[in-house]
């Protein structure tokens, strides 16, 4: 994995968390994820407020208020906090503005949205990645390098497809590779893998949980 510093800024009141695992696999590609913060309003009903992956940052119930708190945390991030790279996703227009403060301090912006983002943000940004609709898995290219592992580990532990416990994962991948999962957004195991419902089968909470990994979301990769 890259050391690059990346941040990833959702937009919640713009995309459905429906794209949560997607998002998090491109912000993956760029580095090493140190901030990922979904923008909504608390109070609201809103499919974000169970997704785990995600710092729920409640914005209030005021016009623009998501839009107007993430431009300020990521200016923030960008002049105090060191961050290279920056994910923005949303398709509002208005975005645009923020993609190119950041790239005048010569940072990396990707913008991630909708086919109804207008030109305007798509090319503000470095890079513009397209949500195809129903699009939440992570496939292809954009498998990390942290999934490939934990795909070995699984395979080599698993028994008769049972997969193996996901309380033995985390201290193995620390063994064998030195990973820690409280360095990653989600803090722990079970939030990292249930926010990969494409890669992972996770059973519900026990001392015995299992965790196996799918065939079908790793076939491309």
């Amino acid at each position: 994995m890259s050391s690059r510093r990346v941040a990833l800024l959702v937009d919640g009141d713009n995309l459905s968390a429906k794209h949560a695992s997607r998002l998090l696999c491109e912000a993956d590609k760029r580095g090493r994820v140190d901030v990922s913060r979904v923008y909504a309003s608390a109070i609201r009903s809103s499919d974000w407020l169970a997704t785990p992956g995600y710092r729920l940052m409640h914005a209030g119930a005021g016009k623009n208020a998501a839009d107007l708190l993430l431009s300020i945390d990521a200016m923030e991030l960008a002049l105090r906090a060191g961050m290279e790279s920056f994910l923005i996703a949303s398709s509002d227009g208005d975005f645009a503005h923020l993609a190119q403060r950041l790239r005048e301090h010569g940072l990396e912006v990707l913008g991630v949205g909708e086919t109804k983002a207008p030109p305007a943000f798509r090319l503000a940004c470095t890079q513009f990645v397209l949500l195809s609709a129903g699009d939440g898995r992570c496939g292809g290219s954009r498998i990390s390098e942290l999934d490939r592992k934990i795909r070995e580990m699984i395979a080599f532990h698993s028994r008769e497809g049972r997969g193996m416990r996901i309380v033995d994962l985390g201290p193995r991948m620390h063994a064998t590779h030195g990973t820690k999962i409280s360095s990653y957004p989600e803090r722990n195991w079970r939030a990292y893998l249930s926010g990969r419902p494409a890669l992972y089968d996770v059973d519900p909470r026990g001392p015995e949980a299992m965790v196996r990994f799918r065939p079908e979301g790793f076939s491309a990769a």
